[in-house]
């Protein structure tokens, strides 16, 4: 374990201090030696000048920045001393591009006369701190060395300093004409500014505009200005490499369709070692059983998509990206939500970026995560300094840009919540103490016992909403008789009974969840998208959001939420984006005294830790609240006009019990030919000699990123085991 500068020095004082007082129990300030007197603060040259008189410098004396001099002394008398024994200590960091503050650990009227040495000083009347030029650090570093080792700084770390000297080339200044033609007159003013954004970074870096502004159309913009670079791997997940490959024929047609390989199976090994490939298509978990393979391909140009799954830097796809980008000479890396969470997942795509920039992962997260050693470990889940992180990330790293910014044209998105009918929530005396015991347990108890009761909180909670989401979606297609819209959830268990009330009202809807074959997906949406009879999309929150564009649909509803408020941005993001003519309404289904209580906070906290370092400008606080309509109104009161065996429905629904399911046609769910699909793609899981590609297809996004990717992350770690 390292110390730093200041801790070595409190540490050193201490012991001369606790000497001192062992040697020379009680010493009168007026017998103070000339020893004394020479190891004084006062020998300093910033205290030349100063009144000889001698102070008081015993730090057992009862000493106190702020404290009045006794009666009988002048003030000048302990002004310009700093007690024996007591290291002043503080940080200094990045506020802007131009300016840096100084924190110190108390008032130091010696430190202050320094400050007031600096031209460039100003003075926060509101944090009550100094802040300066960056062009007058050396300078300030150089007068407060004089008073160690009683007053010690911590600098700006020297990669901070090499990102504000290092010269930069204009964007301005690129010229977009090596692009193939017909990609560059495809690209909109804000997307040729983002592919000279990466020109200029020459070719490192990452886009991490809002999800929806065409991302993959700047990528093949840099791809297409290196193409002296390729070969070219793309990156990306399984659902979404028919997509890159329809992508790149449309916008690069001098690229032959032979020359465009997608990485599925072993038999595909010899076509990504055969020299006239130019461009090979993989996902995350290909990556990893294939590392040795890619490697050997030497590819000049990587274009990571989605990279906010690689927060994991133990993750063994991150270790496998990590030795192929280190030997390329250009990385760019896509993703709209750079951080689902905090800092430290910033780490791995940053490396990934430019490896050689901060010394070590322990480094970064002490720095941006307020890392402390605990018995367990480092704990990175925090954070710190993060106007400096984000004046790095603009500075060097990413450019983005959000829809208000550059889609004016867009209509603007609201947020709603809605709290459900309490009484259609059925909880007996029992279960009301579990749920008690549960929140409690979420809130207080350790964080290894914390993990267990978030997943059964999570799952009872789920079961417990089921009626009162069904009768929501019921009052929704009374009011709503027209107009599309998407139902997100988690557990198969809600998606489920979503499906079974759409079929129950004769809604046609489409249903996407991670077992959903990626060529079925793009049928699927496409039926969504142009159907007029289809009206709903029920969705995994996991498997579906992103990759998809769903800008038919005017409203978003959560059945439930998710610990990351990135995902659920993106799974808004699948109707507002580019070609959405209306605005968007996002409404979150929220239901008392369950897991939403824990939740909900949690998601507006970690958004505004998001919101600090610049990678998100969202907010649940100026959500609107509305109440589902209760049941409790007059109709009760009079006789319905069929009476029904309450046995054979769900209770708290008019859901039958086992019906339905088996009597889903192709006009409720999805084609003849989808649906033969699905049950070829079944057959081939109960083959015992899979290929690699059928082994890809037995792990859906969501299952194999939580596993694979997300353990870095506690509160990921939860939703591996869930019942998906």
């Amino acid at each position: 374990m390292t110390c730093t500068k200041e801790e070595i020095e409190q540490k050193r004082l201490a012991a001369l201090q606790k000497r001192q007082n062992k040697l020379v129990p009680s010493v009168n300030s007026t017998n103070k030696t000339s020893t004394d007197l020479l190891c004084s603060p006062l020998s300093s040259p910033a205290f030349a000048g100063r009144p000889s008189k001698n102070p008081v410098y015993n730090s057992n004396a009862g000493f106190h920045p702020y404290a009045r001099p006794p009666s009988g002394q002048g003030s000048s008398r302990n002004q310009n001393t700093v007690p024996i024994g007591k290291v002043i200590s503080g940080t200094v960091y990045l506020i802007t591009e131009n300016r840096f503050e100084v924190n110190p650990s108390e008032f130091c009227v010696p430190l202050i006369n320094v400050f007031k040495t600096i031209p460039s000083r100003s003075y926060d009347a509101n944090t009550k701190l100094w802040n300066f030029s960056v062009s007058d650090y050396h300078e300030l570093m150089k007068q407060v060395s004089s008073l160690e080792p009683y007053v010690v700084l911590g600098g700006l770390p020297t990669y901070v300093l090499k990102v504000l000297q290092d010269p930069t080339v204009d964007p301005n200044s690129i010229d977009l004409s090596p692009v193939e033609s017909t990609l560059r007159n495809k690209l909109m003013p804000f997307q040729e500014e983002g592919a000279r954004y990466g020109i200029s970074r020459r070719g490192r870096c990452m886009i991490a505009d809002d999800m929806g502004l065409g991302k993959t159309f700047q990528a093949l913009a840099i791809a297409s200005y290196y193409r002296h670079n390729w070969p070219l791997l793309i990156v990306t997940t399984s659902s979404m490499r028919e997509t890159w490959q329809s992508k790149i024929h449309e916008l690069l047609p001098s690229v032959p369709l032979m020359n465009i390989v997608t990485l599925t199976t072993g038999k595909d090994v010899q076509l990504v070692a055969d020299r006239q490939t130019e461009i090979v298509i993989v996902s995350y978990k290909i990556t990893s059983m294939h590392t040795d393979l890619l490697k050997n391909k030497k590819f000049g140009f990587v274009i990571i998509d989605e990279s906010h799954y690689l927060k994991s830097h133990k993750a063994q796809c991150t270790l496998a990206l990590r030795g192929i980008t280190r030997q390329c000479s250009r990385v760019v890396l896509l993703s709209g939500t750079p951080a689902l969470s905090r800092p430290a997942e910033l780490y791995t795509q940053l490396a990934l970026i430019q490896p050689s920039l901060f010394p070590s992962y322990t480094e970064y997260g002490k720095r941006y995560c307020a890392g402390k050693q605990t018995t367990f470990g480092w704990d990175m889940s925090g954070q710190s300094h993060l106007a400096e992180l984000q004046v790095i990330l603009q500075k060097r790293f990413l450019i983005r840009r959000t829809k208000d910014e550059v889609l004016t044209k867009l209509e603007s998105k609201t947020r709603e919540t809605v709290l459900l009918d309490s009484s259609l929530i059925l909880r007996s005396a029992s279960e009301e103490r579990g749920l008690s015991q549960m929140a409690e347990a979420c809130l207080n108890s350790r964080p290894t016992e914390r993990h267990a009761a978030l997943l059964t909180f999570f799952s009872e909670s789920a079961k417990l909403k089921i009626p009162a989401i069904c009768k929501y979606i019921k009052q929704l297609l009374k009011e709503m008789p027209s107009g599309k819209f998407l139902v997100f959830a988690h557990h198969r268990i809600v998606i489920d009974a979503v499906c079974d009330t759409l079929d129950e009202c004769s809604v046609n809807y489409i249903c996407i969840v991670g077992t959903t074959p990626p060529a079925t997906r793009a049928d699927l949406v496409d039926k969504f998208q142009h159907s007029v009879s289809c009206r709903c999309a029920v969705l995994s929150i996991t498997a579906a959001n992103s990759g998809l564009t769903l800008t038919a649909a005017n409203l978003v509803l959560f059945a439930e939420l998710h610990w990351n408020p990135g995902i659920l941005s993106q799974a808004e993001s699948r109707a507002h984006r580019i070609g959405q003519t209306g605005g968007v309404c996002a409404r979150y289904l929220l239901a008392a005294g369950t897991c939403d209580d824990v939740m909900w906070p949690l998601l507006r906290g970690k958004l505004t830790v998001l919101n600090d370092v610049g990678l998100s400008n969202d907010t649940f606080d100026d959500t609107t609240m509305k109440h589902q309509e209760s049941k409790n109104n007059i109709t009760q009161y009079l006789t319905p006009p069929n009476l029904k065996n309450k046995n054979d429905y769900i209770p708290g629904t008019n859901i039958r019990k086992g019906t339905l399911k088996s009597e889903m046609g192709a006009s409720n769910c999805v084609p003849d030919a989808q649906c033969a699909l699905v049950n070829a793609e079944c057959s081939k899981s109960l083959n015992v000699n899979k290929t690699d590609e059928q082994k890809d297809d037995l792990f859906p996004d969501d299952i194999e990123l939580e596993e694979s990717f997300l353990e870095a992350d506690d509160d990921d770690e939860l939703l591996a085991n869930l019942d998906l």
